[in-house]
C-alpha cells in the first residue's frame, strides 16, 4: 500500500522509532538486555531492517530514489554532536580512550566534511560524484570502525561501555547509527545507478 504522502509516512515512522528508543532508554532496558556482544548485533539487525524495507517496499524505494542526495549527506552532520560528546565523556573518565577519541574525532571529521560535500554537489549528485563517493567511503569506514571498537572494547571490559547503553547515548545504537550506516549503503547504491 502506497501512502498518499511518503515523506510524512517516513517522518512518522522515524518519530515512532525514536520514541521507542527513548522509552527503552528511560526504562533502562538496553543496559539490562544488551550485554556484549549484543549492541553491535542490534546495530547490524536494525540496519538490515532499514535496508530490507528500502529494497522490498516499492514506495519507500521510490521515495529514497527521488530524495535529494544532499539530504542523505546532511543526516551525517549529527555525527558532530556524537563525536564531541564522546570526547567530553573521555575527558570525564566515562569512556575509554580507544573508543572515544578515535571515534569522536572520526565522527566530527565526517560531519564537518559533509558540509562542503553538500555545497559542492547537486540534488542527483551529477556534479562531484567522486567527491560524494570518497566522503561516503570515509564515513562508512569510520562508523564501521566505531561500531567494531565498541564491540571489541565492550567484550573486553563491559563496564567501560556502559554509557553507550544509557540515555542519551543509547539512542546511537538503537536509532542513529543504523540510520547512518543505511544512508551510506543507500548513497553507494544511488551513486552506482547514476554512473
Amino acid at each position: 500500500m502506497r501512502p498518499a504522502r511518503p515523506s510524512l509516512a517516513v517522518g512518522r515512522a522515524l518519530v515512532f522509532w525514536l520514541a521507542l528508543a527513548v522509552v527503552a532508554g528511560l526504562a533502562d532496558l538496553p543496559s539490562r538486555l544488551l550485554q556484549p556482544p549484543l549492541p553491535p548485533v542490534l546495530v547490524a539487525a536494525l540496519t538490515l531492517v532499514i535496508l530490507t524495507v528500502a529494497w522490498t517496499s516499492v514506495w519507500f524505494r521510490e521515495w529514497l530514489g527521488a530524495l535529494d542526495v544532499r539530504a542523505l549527506v546532511l543526516v551525517h552532520v549529527t555525527r558532530f554532536v556524537a563525536g564531541l560528546w564522546f570526547l567530553v565523556l573521555y575527558r570525564r573518565g566515562a569512556l575509554p580512550y580507544a573508543f572515544a577519541v578515535p571515534g569522536g574525532i572520526g565522527d566530527m571529521l565526517v560531519a564537518l566534511l559533509a558540509i562542503p560535500v553538500v555545497l559542492a554537489t547537486d540534488a542527483r549528485a551529477t556534479r562531484r560524484r567522486g567527491l560524494v563517493a570518497a566522503w561516503n567511503a570515509l564515513g562508512l569506514a569510520d562508523i564501521l570502525l566505531v561500531v567494531a571498537a565498541a564491540g571489541r572494547i565492550g567484550l573486553a571490559d563491559p563496564a567501560s561501555m556502559v554509557p553507550l547503553l544509557q540515555l542519551p547515548l543509547v539512542l546511537l545504537p538503537t536509532f542513529l547509527v543504523p540510520i547512518i550506516i543505511a544512508t551510506h549503503v543507500i548513497l553507494f547504491v544511488r551513486l552506482a545507478r547514476r554512473s
